[in-house]
């Protein structure tokens, strides 16, 4: 099988893709992947970029994946929370660059980053758990709230709103949008932007600001992985 991530870094940018030819479920394998994608761009001291596919960035967790049992859901929901708390404590500005309709655990990687660009267009931006049936996990909440104006918040968190790209500006979840023809041309700019940073500066601040609520969302992932029962 074909690898559903690939990274590419030139002039210190990574840009990394995510494409199943789908909806970009995130699984075990998208996981594995977008970790080594990471790590990749770590290493080369890189500002990211992480795209979907053209008309979406990702429709959230592969439900096949999560409706395996309550360990196996718990278990992907935890790599998912881990991923997005990496990303809030990368090194380097992570971009997010949302090509389409992005849903659910992809809305959360969107909220984890440092800058957010949404493609306009006819597309679907929030988060569905409580419309689907699942009760939002600590993590989800607490990131939420830090990152989602309290005006939205329970209107994405609790009454699983969606929104269009234009109003997810409003909502917390994009800093701008950009005709889909001029993503990638407004992504480019955004990461020019951060590439005028001094990088050691940009980590030293970033990390700082966030200490405190890195140190809640590690609770929060160690409290997911407690069955509802204990």
């Amino acid at each position: 099988m074909s690898d559903t991530v690939t990274v590419s870094i030139e002039q210190g940018v990574a840009t990394i893709v995510m494409d199943d030819g789908k909806a970009n479920v995130l699984g075990h394998a998208m996981w594995d992947q977008l970790e080594a994608a990471f790590d990749q761009a770590e290493a080369a001291g890189a500002i990211v970029l992480l795209k979907g596919r053209a008309g979406i960035f990702s429709g959230g967790f592969d439900l096949k994946e999560m409706t395996k049992g309550p360990q196996e859901a718990m278990f992907l929901t935890s790599r998912g929370s881990k991923m997005a708390r990496r990303i809030l404590a990368f090194p380097t500005p992570v971009i997010g660059v949302s090509t389409g309709h992005c849903i659910a655990m992809g809305a959360f990687l969107m909220l984890a980053c440092d800058y957010r660009i949404g493609a306009a267009g006819d597309f679907k931006v929030g988060l569905n758990e409580t419309m689907i049936g699942m009760t939002m996990h600590n993590f989800g909440i607490e990131l939420a709230r830090y990152r989602i104006p309290l005006n939205y918040f329970s209107r994405a968190v609790i009454n699983a709103e969606i929104w269009s790209p234009e109003d997810a500006i409003s909502a917390g979840f994009y800093d701008r949008i950009a005709p889909a023809e001029e993503l990638d041309a407004g992504a480019a700019m955004v990461a020019k932007m951060f590439g005028n940073l001094d990088m050691g500066a940009f980590n030293g601040s970033k990390t700082k600001s966030r200490k405190a609520f890195l140190a809640l969302l590690d609770d929060c992932i160690e409290a997911d992985l407690v069955p509802a029962s204990a």
